[in-house]
């Protein structure tokens, strides 16, 4: 491992790729646009996206040893909600998709996605809003039960909502509120996981321009199901290694930062391969890229997904640190740039 890769990653490109990843809503359940994007943004860089029937995409590009196949997978599902029911007043009762804290979600506009394709904007807000009406406005607990959508429609009653074609099952998407800032901060919701879908797409952009071939056959594995839980659950058999690339938590004890790349070797699923975490950790030492090893109690990943599901590999997590994950959330373009660079240098040396 003494040779440093010494990569010109277009940082540019990958600051747009995530910009107009987060502007597609894409709730876990609701990626059929995204997709349509990565497909699109695949062939202008000269590969092929295929779909499982599940709507997982999978990226083939042959490597320069074709008898071992590395997988990496990021997700482009995020959190959101959807109809649970219509209320006599016309507001919508809303049940999650991912998990967050009612809190997070306070206050956000969103948009209602119809099955008949229409959207309707709204607004988040508790059954009780305003402390000028309410004693409890306050203090009442922030729980599904006590939460509603305003739909900014004229809408008085549950017949209202309905004649709008708005029912049971819709989808509903937060509003990113995306800024990407001169000095490299970026903040939006749901950096988690597009922030490191735009490494990935960093990664891919290299390899074409550069005419670079992988070490080995490369797999990558966009899915659509992470935030609930089984997004790589299936993976193509001939997969050796999975490596996860997904947010890095921060916080309590932990040692990363928003212009770190963050390296998990363990989560609530268990502890990840110790070699390849000991090859990504000797390989950012390499690469001279700052990075953070650290432990998340409460998070589980694509990895922990197949891993689950039986598939038989080794596995490893890593991706730029995020703050105040699942709400909103920030991190900064020095990390994503530093996430292609590791991703890179992983996948250009070879496996022995």
């Amino acid at each position: 491992m003494s040779k440093k890769c010494n990569p010109e990653l277009d940082a540019a490109y990958m600051m747009a790729q995530l910009q107009s990843l987060l502007a597609i809503p894409s709730p876990s359940g609701f990626c059929m646009r995204i997709m349509g994007y990565m497909e699109e943004e695949a062939e202008k860089l000269g590969y092929s996206l295929e779909q499982t029937p599940k709507g997982t995409g999978i990226i083939t590009i042959p490597g320069q040893d074709d008898s071992q196949t590395i997988g990496i997978s990021a997700h482009v599902d995020t959190l959101g909600a959807m109809v649970r029911s219509i209320k006599g007043n016309g507001m919508l009762r809303f049940t999650p998709i991912g998990g967050y804290a009612m809190a997070t979600v306070e206050g956000e506009y969103c948009m209602i996605h119809t099955r008949d394709g229409h959207e309707y904007e709204g607004t988040v807000l508790t059954t009780h809003p305003s402390v000028h009406v309410y004693s409890d406005a306050r203090d009442m607990k922030r729980e599904e039960a006590n939460m509603e959508i305003r739909i900014d429609e004229m809408v008085s009653s549950k017949e209202d909502t309905e004649k709008l074609g708005i029912s049971v099952g819709d989808f509903i998407s937060w509003d990113p509120r995306t800024r990407m800032l001169d000095n490299g901060w970026i903040k939006s919701r749901h950096l988690d996981d597009k922030a490191c879908v735009a490494s990935v797409l960093g990664l891919m952009e290299w390899l074409k321009r550069e005419n670079k071939t992988p070490a080995h056959t490369l797999k990558i594995i966009i899915s659509t199901y992470e935030e609930v839980g089984h997004g790589s659950s299936y993976l193509p058999a001939d997969i050796t290694e999975l490596l996860a690339v997904d947010m890095g938590a921060l916080g309590d004890d932990l040692s990363g930062s928003e212009q770190n790349v963050s390296i998990c070797a363990k989560d609530s699923s268990g502890p990840y391969d110790y070699g390849m975490t000991t090859k990504l950790i000797e390989l950012a030492k390499r690469e001279e890229l700052p990075y953070a090893v650290d432990i998340y109690p409460y998070y589980g990943s694509d990895a922990s997904a197949a891993l689950r599901g039986g598939s038989n590999i080794r596995a490893a997590l890593l991706g730029p640190g995020v703050h105040a994950s699942h709400g909103m959330e920030r991190t900064h373009k020095d990390a994503v740039v530093n996430t292609a660079a590791l991703l890179l240098a992983y996948v250009m040396t070879p496996i022995h």
